[in-house]
């Protein structure tokens, strides 16, 4: 058996994530305090105690996922299920960067503040109300790219953004695009076509100037070889050099999250379970849909963490 390790994006973020474990395990509460003194602030409050709404805010959520997932990470690691027990990791959007922490790629301090600063440009990118996103469900990634195409009239950008699983595509970019999208896409078979609730059109081209500052954040912060090979959103592939891995996380930013064929690539090279480190549980949901043969568990809090050891 191969285990490659997952981390989740966001949408998982919930009040009290991570609390047990920082409870049950010094070293995932250790990942909380390094977090609150990166950011100069008490983030683990805002995620235990604060409102959602505020830990939802795409500034705010970045790091505490991350900040949940590098801390289930730690609690497994206490327990002897180091990340080299692991064949690969991966992570949907900013989930990249948990994995690349958890692999020992990017520093806990450096990626905080990193996600700090992509979730402020990503949300400051596009104007609140100008951008949009639709989850078109029952249409493959081909057809929906075929959908935004003929959607993007008028010098109006919508894209496919995440190819989530065989039955799920997210488009994104202008509000008007992604409306028209949205209709086509049911001309065109699709069961059904959901807006999401968020705050700015994430992974299309009118995300550019974060993908700017992220390449500036970028050339600040040491990257080094992973300990286990990531396998990049942009490029469904294993990558393990740090020049390759710093290009990709600002191409990631208007690029599109292969998930499908990340874990395609994965069950490709031998991988048959997958653990879903961190709060929630949508990429496991996911993964099943993409193969039914492949197992998965989420690790999230201490007693997952328990169950993991006893399996």
């Amino acid at each position: 058996m191969t285990i490659a390790f997952v981390f989740p994006g966001q949408g998982a973020q919930t009040i009290g994530m991570g609390k047990a474990l920082a409870e049950a395990f010094p070293a995932a509460k250790s990942v909380f305090e390094e977090v609150d003194d990166a950011l100069g602030e008490k983030l683990s409050d805002l995620i235990w105690e604060g409102e959602i709404e505020t830990l939802t805010l795409t500034q705010n959520a970045q790091p505490a996922l991350m900040a949940t997932s590098i801390a289930a990470m730690k609690a497994l690691e206490a327990e002897g299920i180091t990340i080299e027990k692991a064949g690969f990791v991966a992570g949907h959007s900013l989930g990249e960067y948990s994995a690349l922490a958890a692999a020992g790629a990017i520093s806990l301090a450096d990626t905080a503040r990193l996600l700090r600063t992509r979730g402020q440009a990503m949300q400051s990118a596009v104007p609140v109300g100008v951008g949009a996103m639709a989850a078109l469900l029952g249409l493959d990634f081909a057809t929906v790219k075929e959908v935004a195409a003929e959607a993007a009239a008028e010098g109006e950008v919508v894209q496919a953004a995440n190819d989530n699983d065989p039955t799920q595509v997210v488009v994104s970019g202008h509000k008007a695009a992604v409306e028209r999208a949205a209709e086509i896409a049911k001309s065109r078979g699709a069961k059904r076509a959901v807006m999401l609730p968020v705050s700015a059109p994430f992974h299309c081209a009118l995300m550019q100037p974060a993908a700017d500052v992220m390449a500036e954040a970028l050339t600040a912060v040491e990257i080094q070889a992973p300990k286990v090979p990531l396998i990049a959103n942009v490029r469904a592939d294993e990558v393990t050099d740090p020049a390759l891995i710093r290009e990709l996380l600002v191409e990631q930013v208007t690029g599109s999250v292969r998930w499908r064929e990340s874990v395609q690539a994965m069950a490709a090279k031998g991988v048959t379970e997958f653990w879903e480190i961190g709060a929630g549980k949508a990429l496991s949901g996911m993964i099943r849909k993409i193969d039914r043969s492949l197992a998965s568990r989420q690790v999230g809090t201490d007693a997952d963490v328990k169950a993991a050891l006893e399996a």
